[in-house]
């Protein structure tokens, strides 16, 4: 009979292996680091995870993370508030940020539409989006969706919505895999994509 893990180690594996991303064999890797490093290593780790977790809250008009609501972009003077690009998850703000070339303001859907999966437009950041788009003085809606069955799906049931309330809504160009995820493209190919949108 093969011996395992620890109880405890074995524990520990199986709750990192349920992160996004992370196999068994990455688990596994990562718990043995961890458990091989010095106590206070691990309770630096400890603390910045509780940190994290406590202080970090959603922007109430963008809805991504912010320890400051609203969110720095959200406030900054210097960003086009006439520019709206909406992006499924909070990671997408990331990586369009990292492109260095968008200087509108965002807005997170919090997921896509998936009857499959019970998600509906209720189950999105959509109500909000409109009123965002009636309220103010939006001139442009950018749809930087993954382009996945159900990042079509949203991005056609959204340009109708917001191209009923007059804004232009226009998506990224192509050059983005399709099924790949907006937050592992390159910073050139997603700035590219996003430079040359065109209108949906």
């Amino acid at each position: 009979m093969m011996a395992g893990f620890p109880p405890a180690l074995d524990r520990l594996v199986q709750t990192l292996g349920r992160l996004p991303g992370i196999g068994r064999k990455s688990a596994t890797r990562i718990a043995l680091k961890l458990v091989s490093s010095s106590e206070a290593e691990c309770g630096e780790l400890a603390s910045a995870i509780v940190e994290a977790r406590s202080r970090t809250i959603r922007c109430s008009e963008c809805g991504s993370f912010t320890e400051e609501d609203p969110c720095s972009i959200c406030t900054d003077a210097r960003r086009d508030p006439s520019v709206i690009c909406v992006v499924e998850r909070a990671s997408d703000v990331l990586a369009i940020e990292r492109t260095g070339r968008f200087r509108g303001r965002y807005h997170v859907l919090g997921g896509l539409l998936s009857p499959l999966d019970g998600i509906g437009p209720e189950n999105l950041r959509i109500d909000s989006l409109l009123a965002r788009v009636t309220a103010s003085a939006i001139g442009e809606v950018i749809l930087a969706l993954n382009p996945t069955a159900e990042g079509e799906a949203t991005a056609l049931y959204l340009a109708r919505l917001v191209g009923s309330h007059g804004a232009t809504v226009s998506r990224l160009a192509s050059g983005l895999p399709v099924g790949g995820e907006l937050d592992l493209a390159d910073e050139l190919t997603l700035g590219t994509a996003l430079e040359e949108r065109r209108s949906f």
